[in-house]
């Protein structure tokens, strides 16, 4: 069919390829990565934007060395320019939740089988024990 254009699928949703458009414009700008987050942050909606508040509250706080950075549009936190870890929003890829994740190298092994983010829906003073003992051995 001579004229007629093929359409092609390149595997990536619209949101995926947003998150790696937010990543580009991260890896060339200048801006203050504390400024940055804090302005990701505030765009979120209420409930996440409360646990993105206290999260960068609260990890500091516990692993002073992590530093707030952007990470493909989210909240990260960051060692030596490395994100550690990352709240990734419910809104970012339309989920019912947010989640709160860790990137290699961190090593949480248990095993042959554990997890790397987890479905956060309350910031409770549980879950934060949980948070800040997970953040704690990632920086171990």
């Amino acid at each position: 069919m001579a004229g007629t254009k093929k359409k092609s699928y390149d595997g990536f949703t619209e949101a995926e390829r947003g998150a790696m458009k937010d990543r580009a414009k991260e890896l060339k700008s200048k801006e203050d990565p504390a400024a940055a987050q804090a302005a990701k942050i505030a765009e979120m909606a209420d409930a996440d934007r409360v646990i993105a508040e206290r999260l960068n509250e609260l990890i500091p706080q516990v692993a002073p060395e992590l530093t707030p950075k952007l990470y493909y549009g989210m909240a990260g936190w960051a060692r030596k320019g490395k994100v550690v870890c990352f709240f990734q929003d419910a809104g970012k890829f339309k989920t019912p939740y947010g989640t709160f994740g860790f990137n290699p190298p961190v090593v949480l092994d248990d095993g042959d089988f554990w997890p790397t983010a987890y479905a956060l829906l309350n910031l409770t003073p549980d879950v934060e024990k949980q948070i800040v003992a997970l953040v704690k051995k990632a920086i171990s």
